[in-house]
């Protein structure tokens, strides 16, 4: 049962900690590897970075209360050598807006659905730390993944993405199976859809 993990009542702390793996990743990438493939099909390097720019940026828009749609699904206004920058500025935006503890408990609109705020920080810890996966793994990275922060966004992942329905109402792969000892961070991606041994 998708129901079994506990959801933090805070889960900002742990969404820090994958804001700060997020932003070290996208530092890392080098130019000639914008082009390269990744386990997102429909992303290469570049693109999957404007896309994990978009969900900082609209983790930041949504604790200010504005439309999720505001942001683009991805940010498309950087130049080839400015993603740590930028990163690092919507990362700094993204922290400061929820520092408001009022925020933990109000209603967000969300892509989604309507989720309180502490709930939606802990889907969102899980979406930016898959994105963070996928874009390790596409340069060859290893980040020292923080199990505490993993476990945060594999909760907030099993609240609102079933294991149902993927591929028809929910836009998401198969949930890969992996082994129960297997690592946090390859139970959170098998969950949402990739297959933790995938290899550009």
């Amino acid at each position: 049962m998708t129901t079994s993990i506990a959801l933090p009542t805070d889960p900002r702390p742990a969404f820090a900690t994958a804001v700060e793996t997020a932003v070290d990743a996208m530092g890392a990438v080098r130019p000639e590897q914008l082009s390269g493939p990744t386990p997102c099909t429909e992303f290469d390097v570049t693109t999957l970075l404007g896309h994990l720019l978009s969900v900082l940026r609209r983790v930041a828009a949504v604790g200010r209360g504005e439309s999720p749609f505001s942001v683009p699904q991805v940010s498309t206004d950087v130049p080839g050598d400015g993603w740590g920058a930028a990163a690092r500025a919507a990362a700094d935006d993204v922290l400061a807006v929820w520092t408001d503890d009022a925020l933990l408990d109000r209603e967000l609109a969300l892509p989604y659905g309507t989720h309180r705020g502490a709930v939606a920080l802990a889907t969102y810890t899980g979406e930016l730390s898959t994105h963070t996966w996928d874009l390790a793994a596409a340069i060859g990275q290893s980040p020292a993944w923080d199990d505490a922060a993993v476990a945060v966004g594999l909760a907030g992942t099993h609240h609102v993405l079933p294991a149902d329905g993927r591929g028809e109402r929910i836009p998401f792969a198969p949930v890969v199976p992996v082994p129960g000892d297997a690592p946090l961070i390859e139970q959170l991606v098998g969950w949402q859809g990739r297959d933790p041994g995938w290899r550009p």
